[in-house]
């Protein structure tokens, strides 16, 4: 471990116990994603994502989730020291009109650590 690491992690730690009364354990955010496996063309679906991080807090947090569909961005949520997620698991949804088969494609980061990598789901139009 080096020497930033190490800081991080105490700093986030007497962070975590000062404001939360318990202690804050660093990992990557990561995110699953929940939508239909198959839907009739043109219609609306929702699409959930669960994003997970332990502990965020103005020092270490989820700091982006996208969502993309066939590699194009279709929402993005920003997330900082002052703006961190609701909670340590939270949920983002959006609507979108299926008119062929997609690849629904989300990613969260923390801001110390990264993320878990990218998360897929196919949506197929019969």
């Amino acid at each position: 471990m080096n020497r930033r690491s190490f800081l991080s992690y105490g700093i986030a730690s007497v962070v975590g116990l000062s404001f939360y009364g318990k202690p804050v354990f660093a990992n990557q955010s990561s995110v699953r994603i929940e939508a239909p496996e198959t839907v009739a063309s043109g219609k609306e679906i929702t699409i959930k994502l669960h994003v997970s991080h332990d502990g965020n807090n103005f020092i270490h947090h989820t700091d982006w989730v996208y969502v993309k569909i066939n590699d194009q961005e279709i929402k993005r949520w920003q997330f900082g020291a002052f703006e961190t997620p609701e909670s340590d698991n939270f949920t983002r949804e959006i609507q979108f009109t299926v008119m062929t088969s997609i690849v629904i494609t989300a990613e969260a980061n923390c801001n110390l650590h990264g993320s878990t990598g990218i998360s897929e789901k196919k949506v197929m139009v019969p």
